[in-house]
């Protein structure tokens, strides 16, 4: 059986907050979840994936427009792998929650 590819290509944007496993930020939970609402809604709206990224993203990602490059199975933490393996290539997830705080992921190969 076929469970899709062994290596994507990704990019992502993080907000942290204070609960988080490695916070950037002295924001709440739901402060940061509302802030990913608000750059979501900036991405359906036609905003820049990577634009958005160096503004937002607080992972030192956000320097090279979320890009992660590629990675494979067993790489990242299970919530963020499971949503970037499902999207198509250009592909955003919806907001994606791990212990590290809220993300966006765009599949990019």
């Amino acid at each position: 059986m076929n469970d899709g590819p062994s290596k994507v290509e990704a990019s992502h944007i993080l907000l942290t907050h204070a609960e988080g496993a490695r916070p950037a930020s002295e924001r709440t939970k739901d402060e940061a979840k509302t802030a990913m609402e608000a750059i979501k809604a900036e991405l359906d709206g036609g905003a820049d994936f990577a634009d958005l990224a160096s503004e937002h993203s607080e992972c030192p990602s956000g320097q090279s427009g979320g890009s992660l490059g590629e990675f494979a199975r067993n790489m990242m933490v299970k919530e963020f792998e499971d949503a970037a393996f499902a999207l198509g290539v250009g592909e955003t997830s919806d907001i994606v929650e791990t212990d590290f705080g809220f993300h966006l992921i765009q599949r990019t190969g």
